[in-house]
Formats: C-alpha cells, structure tokens, sequence
C-alpha cells in the first residue's frame, strides 16, 4: 500500500472515530478529568512540601497537557477485539490491521486536547505559569515522540491479549511505571544527582516527563537534543518489539484459529 493510500485511509479512519467519540463527549469529560487527577494532585502535593522550589507549578500544568496528548487506550481498543473475536474482521479487510487502533488513537487524544487543554491553559494563565513560546516551540518534537512511545508502550502490552486473559493488568502495570518514573509522582529534577540521571534515561520519562521538563523550562539549550535522541532510541528499539510481539502474536492468533 502506498503511503498516499494508507494517508487517506487514516484521514478517514480518524474522521469516523472522531465522530464516534464526539457522540460520547460527556464521557470524554468524565475521562479528562480522570487522566488530569493525578498530575494536579502532584501540583499540590509538591507545591506545597516545596513551596520555594522552582518551576514545580510551570511543569505540573505542562505535565497535565502532555498526560492529555499521549494518552492510550489501546486495552480498550485493541485487546477486547481480540478477547471478543472480532479483531478477525480487521485481519481479511484490504486495510492494515492495526489502522482503526492507530485512528482511535488519534482521535480520543483529537478531543482531549480540544476539552482538555483550554482548562489547562486558563489555570497555567491563573497561576501565572505560562511557558515561553521558545520553550513550547523546543517541546513541540519532543511531544511528538512521546505520543508515538506513549502508544508504543501501551500497544505492546496490549498484544499480550495473544496468549493471556490478563492484558488490562499489563497495560496497568505500564501505567504504574509510567506514574513512578515519567515524573508524575515526583519531578524528577526535584530526585538527587544521581537518580534523576537514570530515571532520564529509561523510556518512562521519554514518554510523558521530558516535553513537561522542556516546555517549562528545566530543560533548554544542548540539553533538548540530548532528550530528542534518547527519546528516538527508545522509539526505534520499542517499534521493533512491538513489531515482533505484533508477528508473533498474529501467527498465534490464526494458529489457534482466530
């Protein structure tokens, strides 16, 4: 398939799923606030333990917007089709597999942003919080990144719908990690010498943490490209693990007769 095929095939794969999920927005705002609970809780509890650090409310909010832009749910889209049985239909339609998971994809984080960010904005502007355009210009392909690793590291685990029941408590157990390590549960320019230098280096932080750390500051100059070719290290070497996991999962799923 060309590129030009599978672009318009996607085009129209989103258009669908959008129009799917606007019908459901009062749901979408229900679950905008979920995603946004957790790293405005951490504004809170780290503005307050440490009220003279610096930029903790700046990266929290820009934290909160990129928690909205990389989110996945692949557990849902993907892993109950196969659990349901009809994942068989994508697999003899003329269209890759995975289209409609990568359009739904898209779309839900389409209306996150919509719904999400214009709170986020208003509360960055409130709080006196509002990133420099040159910091949002230097996030903007570092964000890219993390919404392919974000969906990368959701995907993966979701695949393991192949051979187990227990695909939702991988793809929580990646959550968890991504809580921990990606700076949600603690900046991680607030973690000592040592231990925020490994933490930068595992894909967690690539995936959620490092635009937040860029578009509010705490990471500029040389520094961001260093951030830009970890994040594509990860994004080359998780590609290729889910490509593998994605073979070798399908060749299971039509051996066991799916």
């Amino acid at each position: 398939m060309s590129a030009v095929a599978f672009t318009r095939l996607l085009a129209a794969a989103c258009w669908r799923e959008s129009v799917t999920w606007w019908s459901l927005r009062s749901f979408l705002v229900t679950l905008i606030i979920g995603q946004s609970v957790a790293p405005l809780l951490g504004l809170l509890v780290w503005s307050s333990a440490l009220p003279a650090a610096r930029g903790v409310t700046s990266y929290y909010l820009a934290l909160t917007a990129v928690q909205l832009l990389t989110v996945s749910f692949e557990h849902h889209t993907l892993s109950n089709t196969i659990y349901d049985g009809t994942f068989a239909d994508r697999l003899v339609r003329p269209q890759p597999p995975l289209l409609e998971v990568v359009a739904a994809n898209l779309a839900i984080r389409l209306w996150y942003g919509i719904f999400g960010l214009p709170a986020v904005v208003a509360l960055a502007a409130a709080a006196g919080a509002l990133p420099r355009a040159s910091a949002l210009a230097a996030a903007a392909g570092s964000l890219l990144l993390a919404m392919a690793l974000r969906f990368c590291l959701t995907c993966a685990p979701a695949l393991s719908a192949f051979w187990t029941e227990r695909a939702h408590g991988a793809v929580s157990l990646m959550e968890t990690l991504l809580f921990l390590l990606g700076g949600v549960a603690v900046p991680l320019a607030l973690l000592p010498g040592a231990a925020g230098e490994t933490a930068r280096l595992l894909p967690f932080w690539s995936a959620l943490g490092a635009p937040a750390e860029i578009a509010s500051g705490e990471v500029a100059g040389l520094a961001v490209t260093r951030v830009l070719l970890i994040q594509a290290g990860w994004l080359l070497l998780l590609a290729g693990m889910l490509g593998l996991v994605w073979r070798r999962g399908i060749r299971r799923f039509a051996a066991v007769g799916g």
